[in-house]
């Protein structure tokens, strides 16, 4: 199946490149950005300035130093509720794939790393940028395909590989447990001949290529100091591959316009903390501290690992201002590139949280699902969209959720690259840009040891263990005003408790280990039922010999399924029967214009719980139906919704809707809708005087209406028709001089009012 997904994601960017970096994008935000993604491990909310080091440092406090992350800071946007996960392994699988912890395979530390997996099927960060045409790069942990043996590793999973999933240049360590040094003898590399072992090869952990100083000012010093070791810190050698990377694709990009993506995936601040004392000068940068000496060993080698990284990024973000090292910026690269700031969960509990209050006050540490162990630090810069007018000014705190998650899907549409189907993570691209449409998302859950949680707005549910008299401890926390979750107010908020938790479950958080969606793709003739399970693939995750998981049957709600036409004929599909979702896609044959058709019968429900998607050459139909989603229902260029029937959620409109039906109203939208410059909606006007569109929520309107009359209807010249309300209209259609010509030659003057769209016969 993995063939076919490349196959189809690629023909998909292609589709839509026109699309995607024409009609989305504005003339000056068609040179796509670079982007750069800083990720460090273990490194709690509060270590870096803005976050409490800096309020340390003005009462005369120890404090870590990150120069370098607090410029980052003052250039750019601190994000107060960044959320990770709440150890390494599920952060990376919930990074790379935009699946949280209740659907990604990898959802806990796992000891069998060939099991813990990224599969073939799951589409991620570095498959997406690649097919768009970004040159990508890896290095540092990435955790899976890799065996733990200190020496001689072998590749255990050559599917779940950073060069499987489209990471061109990796310099990297493949399993968590062999990454508890940084020293290891071995790293993986690439580019690297094709072979059994995935495309990467065997390299000595060695800083021998960096020996000529003086390309690498502002370092921790190297070749002057006969005592560093043999076998290279190993994040001076991720942080070195990084920075050539930039300076080469940096150069590149000023020729080219070829942008690149690079993840610094570093082991930093992780332990074992002792192995920086090894180093030459390893905490010079402490000397003139007067608290340092006071400080608990662990402290001080914890302080100085932060700091260090905290050079090579500048070292980055300097290549960044001089790709070619020559001391003249005018090639500089930075204004164009995104620049992002991570860690992949809470910091530890120890004594550097205890002495420099790394976790910045918040209860709990690495491992739980308090705020300390999933609350993160996360800073972006983008000098060219973030800066002292806009939006959200360059600079400032900011108090939106973003969860590790969001990163896929953003960068997915500033690369102007498709969003996998049905991903839990939201792109933010449009408050970064400062225009455009910000979709939202209800809420975000996390896993861990001591139980799962689901945080929307400002409440956090905690669901923790057994306990007597309850089969589980159910905790609800305002966060705006309680921050370190020290009083739980579920008592007084029954109702919203039950709610929060109905929610969470059906995230399927309480799954047992190694449970994920599934990948399914339909195989019926045309007229084939959805229910009958012959029409649909089966799923099979296995690896070496080993068959982890299995999936097949009549459509679930985990499933991330697509009714795909790739025949030339027209294909129709028919829901004889209730289907739940986690996300759906109907596609056409666009090259053949060959149509693909869902028909929902009257009262039959299709939920897509995170999405239903109706791309190009597709057709939703609804008799009377509902269709219903947590979060949207998404109409692309070239897709159509059209019939009657209630629509339980979001609408995004790109294409086209058409109310067919005589019986009024046509479609209910029970939250918002969105219509696009590019999309038509076409209402129906009989001798009724219902409007055929409804929305509960707010209507943002553009693009065109068309008024399709029925057999009965018969104009009135001092009548007004209404045919569509809402909650409140923002915006209008485009229709030039708002007039419309029916399909029976009436022709209506277009008139809006703060919740309505009438019509009058001119």
């Amino acid at each position: 199946m993995r063939t076919s997904l490349r196959l189809l994601l690629a023909l998909v960017v292609a589709a839509s490149a026109y699309f995607s970096l024409n009609a989305t994008l504005t003339a000056a935000e068609t040179r796509r950005p670079n982007i750069l993604y800083f990720y460090v491990d273990d490194m709690g909310w509060g270590s870096i300035g803005p976050n409490g080091q800096a309020t340390r440092k003005a009462r005369n406090l120890p404090y870590v130093r990150t120069p370098n992350l607090d410029r980052l800071a003052a250039q750019g946007i601190n994000f107060t509720r960044g959320y990770g996960c709440h150890v390494c392994s599920p952060s990376r699988s919930s990074q790379q794939s935009g699946f949280h912890q209740g659907h990604t395979f990898a959802d806990r530390n796992d000891r069998d790393n060939a099991r813990k997996a990224m599969r073939a099927d799951d589409i991620l960060i570095g498959d997406a940028l690649s097919a768009a045409g970004y040159v990508t790069g890896y290095w540092g942990k990435w955790g899976y395909g890799g065996s733990a043996d200190q020496n001689d590793p072998v590749i255990d999973n050559v599917q779940t590989l950073p060069t499987s999933h489209g990471y061109q240049h990796v310099l990297a360590e493949l399993h968590h447990v062999r990454a508890h040094t940084f020293f290891q003898p071995t790293l993986w590399s690439a580019p690297a001949p094709d072979s059994a072992t995935g495309g990467l090869q065997l390299v000595a952990n060695s800083l021998t290529r960096y020996q000529n100083h003086a390309d690498y000012p502002n370092t921790p010093a190297l070749q002057d100091h006969a005592d560093y070791p043999d076998s290279a810190y190993c994040d001076d050698a991720y942080a070195f591959a990084a920075l050539d990377f930039v300076r080469a694709h940096g150069e590149n990009y000023n020729e080219t316009g070829q942008p690149f993506f690079g993840l610094l995936a570093v082991q930093i601040p992780h332990a074992p903390f002792g192995e920086i004392a090894v180093l030459p000068n390893w905490d010079q940068a402490y000397d003139q501290d007067p608290h340092y000496d006071s400080l608990d060993d662990q402290t001080r080698q914890w302080a100085a690992m932060v700091t260090r990284i905290d050079a090579h990024f500048g070292n980055i973000l300097t290549a960044l201002e001089d790709p070619d090292n020559d001391g003249d910026t005018t090639d500089s690269i930075a204004e164009n590139t995104l620049v992002i700031f991570q860690s992949d969960n809470g910091g530890p509990s120890g004594n550097n949280n205890r002495e420099l209050d790394a976790n910045g006050g918040l209860r709990g540490s690495k491992g739980k699902i308090q705020e300390g162990g999933i609350r993160v630090p996360l800073l972006m810069r983008w000098p060219a969209k973030i800066t002292a007018d806009s939006v959200i000014k360059a600079g400032t705190d900011c108090n939106m959720v973003v969860d590790i998650t969001d990163l896929l899907p953003t960068f997915c549409e500033l690369a102007g690259a498709p969003i996998p189907l049905g991903i839990d993570g939201v792109s933010i691209a449009a408050t970064l840009r400062g225009s455009g449409r910000q979709r939202k998302r209800e809420f975000i859950i996390h896993e861990a040891g001591n139980g799962q949680s689901i945080i929307r707005g400002d409440y956090k549910l905690v669901r923790s263990g057994k306990s007597s008299g309850k089969s589980f401890t159910l905790e609800l926390y305002n966060l705006d005003a309680d921050r370190a979750e020290q009083n739980d107010i579920a008592a007084t908020h029954p109702k919203l408790v039950t709610e929060l938790e109905k929610l969470l479950l059906g995230e399927r958080v309480a799954e047992p280990k190694g449970f994920a969606n599934t990948y399914h793709h339909w195989t019926g003739k045309n007229g084939g039922n959805t229910s009958d399970p012959d029409n649909w693939s089966d799923y099979i995750y296995a690896n070496a010999g080993i068959t982890y998981m299995t999936e097949n049957g009549a459509p679930h709600r985990s499933w991330t399924a697509r009714i795909e036409n790739s025949g030339a004929q027209s294909n129709t599909a028919r829901a004889d029967a209730d289907m739940e979702f986690l996300g759906l896609e109907i596609r056409g044959n666009q090259k053949e214009n060959a149509e693909q058709f869902l028909v929902l019968g009257r009262g039959t429900c299709l939920t897509g719980r995170n999405e239903t998607r109706v791309a190009s050459n597709a057709t939703l139909s609804v008799d009377g139906g509902t269709v219903s989603s947590l979060r949207w229902i998404d109409i692309h260029a070239g897709g159509t919704l059209n019939g009657s029937g209630s629509i339980d959620s979001t609408v995004y409109n790109n294409g086209m809707i058409i109310v067919t039906d005589d019986h009024q109203p046509g479609f209910n939208v029970s939250a918002d809708y969105h219509q696009s410059a590019r999309a038509t909606l076409n209402l129906s006007l009989n001798g009724k005087m219902q409007p055929s569109f409804l929305v509960t929520g707010d209507a943002t309107l553009s693009g065109t209406l068309i008024v399709t009359t029925g057999k009965d209807f018969q104009p009135a010249p001092s009548q007004t028709y209404t045919v569509l309300t809402a909650n409140r209209i923002i915006g209008t259609f485009s229709n030039p001089g708002r007039e419309i010509i029916a399909t029976d030659g009436t022709r209506f003057t277009v008139h809006y009012t703060e919740s309505a769209v009438t019509l009058s016969v001119q």
